[in-house]
């Protein structure tokens, strides 16, 4: 399932793709556990872990967070197959943080904005990977993934406010140059990318007219990483003065 240069290639430009790293019957389970989820606790959770384009449209659901309370998510993140992928490419043992969920329904406008993970995280050293399986077939129509390669080995860039609800803070001078450098990733599903937590990536709006671009995501940190809490509170901040600008904006 994974191939002999995964690690190298990652190393080198900051993201791997892995073909077919769950197969029919366990890409299933994890769908069906996924639409339970969506169907029987979503309804219950507070606005910041579930974020919609349109609250009041429950099919315009975009993203979800703290998927770990689940007592399915919380023990997929021990996930033997998941584990094995993130330690050969970070290094050493690691540890999942709350698994994820991201959707671009079909017609909406938000694109992702360029930006690195590990901006959020403020994780040092950055040994920090992002495995994510996509759910349906994701293509440049309804918003492929796109990588700027090697990017991670440049360190950290200047990140500011966004106007996109789940992705609060992105890039301030993502350019010509990186847009040149980027490579877009098409999966299919069942295909696994993983990316360094400072490469840089984005991903444009779903433009089709009836295909979502769902994906199911799990952060691991090598347990070398810690936190910088001084950065970390004024990303949190950040999030807060976000979700009040929306809140105010929907009331």
């Amino acid at each position: 399932m994974i191939p002999d240069d995964a690690k190298p290639r990652y190393d080198r430009d900051g993201f791997v793709v892995v073909r077919n790293f769950l197969d029919r019957d366990a890409l299933q389970l994890l769908e069906e556990n996924v639409n339970r989820y969506i169907r029987e606790v979503v309804p219950h959770l507070p606005a910041g872990d579930a974020f919609y384009h349109d609250r009041s449209k429950p099919e315009t659901l975009k993203q979800l967070q703290h998927m770990g309370q689940d007592s399915f998510f919380d023990g997929y993140r021990r996930d033997e197959q998941w584990k094995e992928l993130a330690e050969l490419l970070i290094g050493e043992h690691v540890e999942a943080q709350e698994p994820e969920w991201f959707n671009k329904p079909p017609g909406t406008e938000h694109p992702t904005p360029p930006h690195q993970d590990n901006y959020y995280f403020c994780l040092r050293p950055a040994n920090v990977a992002t495995l994510w399986l996509a759910l349906d077939a994701v293509d440049e129509e309804n918003g492929c993934l796109r990588y700027v390669v090697g990017s991670h080995r440049r360190g950290i860039r200047s990140h500011a406010a966004t106007k996109v609800l789940g992705f609060s803070q992105g890039i301030t001078d993502h350019g010509d140059d990186d847009v040149r450098n980027e490579q877009t990733i098409l999966l299919e599903p069942g295909d696994l990318v993983a990316h360094h937590g400072e490469t840089i990536h984005r991903a444009d709006p779903n433009r089709t007219a009836s295909r979502h671009r769902r994906a199911f995501a799990m952060v691991f940190r090598g347990i070398s990483c810690h936190r910088d809490e001084a950065a970390y509170a004024r990303y949190l901040n950040a999030v807060q003065q976000q979700h009040s600008e929306f809140s105010s904006k929907t009331s």
